[in-house]
């Protein structure tokens, strides 16, 4: 039994899920990353913490593409 049929939905409701889980998960995962990530300046994690929690959707894909250049780079044990 496929899930789909267990749980009684068609193809539009399982697409109108993934178009609002996918873009909620992106959120969720970039404002930990935000959080848990040691960035150059303090600035900078407000910066994006602004943006995503004011774009969300645009700002977690614009903080995933410009966020190496923004945080710190980790050294390496010894």
């Amino acid at each position: 039994m496929k899930l789909a049929e267990f749980l009684n939905i068609g193809a539009l409701e399982l697409a109108l899920i993934a178009a609002v889980a996918v873009p909620f998960l992106l959120v969720l995962y970039s404002l930990i990353d935000i959080l848990r990530s040691d960035f150059k300046t303090p600035n900078n994690k407000w910066l994006f913490l602004i943006l995503v929690l004011f774009v969300p959707f645009i700002g977690s894909i614009a903080y995933f593409i410009l966020r190496r250049s923004y945080i710190k780079p980790k050294t390496p044990f010894i």
